[in-house]
């Protein structure tokens, strides 16, 4: 039937055409990421003020490959079931879209129902593991470094620390002068603060995105059952 031609053509436009397309591109970029590792490392090195700690956004290339195999997946499942009818193909594809979208879902409702208690975690984190702990040390190395903060809500986040019962000084960060030991001297904002105000500064365009890729997982999921259920009418 024409109806259920439209709907398989539907199907691999929000497949082949959207998923599988965002899933090769961010499963190239990660293993470009990964294989020119050392020419971006030097690159990064070799950037007038840059952090040592920048080079260890290379890591994101693991995520990057993930998420795009992850893409690609979802677009052959969803393209593959709607060309061949297959019910088990469509309805696997429906599933791992809705659990996405849940998940996205959970996520926010999640930060801002629970952000102090995320905010106590983060901080505790910070005053037990900054100056032990080398990755979380060279996280918020580059956040404080990219951002221009210091601490989570801000400098106070790192009284009575590990960092500053070792060192006896703040992260240079934090200051205007090395070492960083008079309160007189800090200067930054709180990365969380510094962060929201990216965030509201942005808000139009990631509103926009965030709804964007919410109109489509909701789309190829109602194009999905459709095609689903037409297919199961025939049987």
């Amino acid at each position: 039937p024409l109806l259920q031609t439209q709907n398989k053509y539907l199907v691999c436009f929000f497949n082949s055409g959207i998923f599988d397309f965002f899933g090769a591109a961010i499963l190239g970029v990660g293993i470009w990421v990964k294989v020119d590792s050392g020419s971006i490392l030097s690159f990064l090195q070799n950037t007038q003020g840059a952090p040592g700690e920048l080079g260890q956004v290379l890591n994101v290339g693991y995520l990057l490959i993930a998420v795009g195999a992850v893409l690609l997946i979802l677009g052959f499942l969803g393209c593959c079931g709607a060309i061949k009818e297959s019910r088990c193909m469509l309805l696997l594809f429906f599933i791992i879209i809705l659990i996405v979208f849940i998940a996205e879902v959970a996520g926010a409702i999640v930060l801002l129902v629970f952000k102090p208690l995320v905010s106590l975690e983060v901080v505790k984190s910070m005053k037990n593991d900054y100056g032990k702990n080398k990755d979380v040390t060279g996280l918020w190395n580059t956040t404080m470094t990219t951002l221009k903060c210091c601490g989570f809500n801000n400098y106070t986040d790192f009284t009575n620390s590990y960092f500053v019962n070792d060192t006896k000084s703040y992260p240079v960060q934090c200051c205007n002068k090395v070492p960083c030991i008079e309160i007189t001297a800090f200067h930054s904002v709180g990365c969380f603060p510094a962060l929201k105000k990216l965030v509201d500064d942005n808000a139009v365009i990631l509103i926009a995105v965030a709804l964007g890729i919410a109109v489509l997982e909701l789309a190829a999921m109602i194009v999905s059952m459709i095609l689903y259920c037409k297919i199961g009418s025939k049987v």
